[in-house]
């Protein structure tokens, strides 16, 4: 059998993060500049599956692996629905450059890169909705109640107008945009992010309700300005989302930093993007602003920073 290489995008969420877990919109897009990468090779007079994951410290067998690891669990969904429950001997290697526990969907890309890989290699590529189903089973390990937003930006590759168990709405750009990402170096996994605002919504729910429903109107809007090209309005939309979101209790003082050097460089807007609590923030800006915001963001404390180009 030959070899197979499958890759899946990081994703950013540009409005109506926590909001789109109780059936708000939420507008997401694919992160071309990060990856992670999935390569599927015969291992001929071996047994089993053989895994070589660097990043995360994995070299062994596939029966090594807890039966609640996430990559475990990709692994078996995936032979499950093919049907294949002896498969060849093969050695996957999985790596990746997306941040881990940083609202770049790495747990999400990882899975994807997997499903891929390994089908495509045992001879029967699976289509967008089913990588994306079996992914969306993944992501529970990783957020507990997810809204599936991550594994559906991440399958399609396309921006995405998500509603929680309606149909999916890619779309397109009419007119590409820049965001730069500035990571804030905290890692914020977002099961414990989403876990606190369940439990401020229980606990107060008719003002989580408001602030939800005011996401998912601002999550509306932008869709609205996106159709309409009229990018630069985005702008305030993404400070009035964070400004809720600060209100949920899922910003940080490090995110809040970064968010407010890059409005101070020139940003168009700003907001913190996934999860909270740490991770990353984005900013709204001009394509030759970009440098300067950037820089701004690692004045102020980024760890890392990725431009990219919406489209």
């Amino acid at each position: 059998m030959p070899a197979f290489t499958a890759t899946a995008p990081g994703k950013i969420i540009l409005f109506g993060e926590h909001a789109v877990v109780y059936g708000q919109p939420a507008i997401a897009v694919p992160v071309l500049e990060v990856q992670a990468r999935a390569i599927v090779n015969a291992r001929p007079g071996g047994q089993g599956i053989n895994l070589i994951a660097p990043d995360i410290e994995i070299s062994g067998g596939l029966e090594d692996l807890a039966l609640d690891d996430a990559i475990a669990l990709v692994i078996r969904l995936t032979l499950e629905e093919l049907g294949i429950s002896q498969p060849p001997a093969c050695t996957l290697v999985i790596s990746s450059s997306i941040p881990v526990a940083a609202g770049l969907g790495s747990g999400a890309a990882v899975s994807v890169a997997i499903i891929r890989a390994l089908a495509g290699f045992l001879g029967h590529p699976l289509p967008d909705e089913a990588v994306n189903r079996l992914a969306f089973e993944v992501e529970k390990l990783h957020h507990g109640t997810p809204s599936g937003i991550d594994n559906t930006v991440v399958t399609y590759r396309k921006p995405v107008y998500f509603i929680k168990d309606q149909p999916i709405q890619t779309f397109d750009i009419p007119i590409p945009f820049t965001i730069v990402i500035g990571d804030t170096g905290v890692v914020s996994p977002t099961v414990k992010a989403v876990s606190q605002v369940r439990a401020s919504y229980k606990a107060q729910p008719d003002l989580f309700q408001n602030y939800f429903n005011t996401c998912g109107m601002i999550a509306q809007n932008a869709r609205f300005q996106l159709s309409d090209r009229r990018n630069p309005s985005l702008g305030p939309l993404m400070d009035d989302n964070h400004a809720v979101l600060q209100k949920m209790g899922v910003s940080s003082p490090e995110l809040d930093t970064l968010v407010e050097a890059a409005r101070e460089a020139g940003a168009l807007g700003a907001k913190l993007s996934g999860g909270g609590q740490g991770g990353n923030m984005i900013a709204l800006v001009e394509a030759d602003q970009a440098e300067a915001v950037a820089a701004a963001l690692q004045d102020a404390g980024a760890v890392r920073t990725i431009i990219t180009t919406v489209r």
